[in-house]
C-alpha cells in the first residue's frame, strides 16, 4: 500500500507565503512524478505544478513565477513553495505521485487527503 501524506497548509494573508510538503510512503520502487492539484469550491480541479524525473517542471498559468515545486527523491517527498499569494489561491490542494510498486509493475496514481490553503486578510 501507499500514504501520501501532505503537511503545510493553513491560513496566510495575502502576499504572504507557504510552503506545503507531500511524503510518499509505503511500497514504493520508482516515481515518475510528483505533483499538485486544487480545487475551490465550486471550481474544477486545476492543475498547479508538475516534476517529473528528467524533465522541467511544469505550472498551471495562474501560479507561474509565485510557485515554485522541487523534489527529495531520497525521501520521496515533493514540495510546493506558494509565494505572493492571492485570495484566489484559496483551495484545497491535492498531492499526487505516478508510481511504480515493484520491477515491471504499470505505473499507478496516487492522491493525498488534501491540505487547506486559506488566502484571507
Amino acid at each position: 500500500q501507499v500514504q501520501l501524506v501532505e503537511s503545510g497548509g493553513g491560513l496566510v494573508q495575502p502576499g504572504g507565503s507557504l510552503r506545503l510538503s507531500c511524503a510518499a510512503s509505503g511500497s514504493i520502487f520508482s516515481i515518475n512524478s510528483m505533483g499538485w492539484y486544487r480545487r475551490a469550491p465550486g471550481k474544477q480541479r486545476e492543475l498547479v505544478a508538475i516534476i517529473t524525473s528528467g524533465i522541467s517542471p511544469n505550472y498551471g498559468d495562474s501560479v507561474k513565477g509565485r510557485f515554485t515545486i522541487s523534489r527529495d527523491h531520497a525521501k520521496n517527498t515533493v514540495y510546493l513553495q506558494m509565494n505572493s499569494l492571492k485570495p484566489e489561491d484559496t483551495a484545497v490542494y491535492y498531492c499526487y505521485a505516478l508510481l511504480r510498486q515493484r520491477v515491471g509493475a504499470l505505473q499507478s496514481t496516487y492522491w493525498g487527503q488534501g491540505t487547506q490553503v486559506t488566502v484571507s486578510s
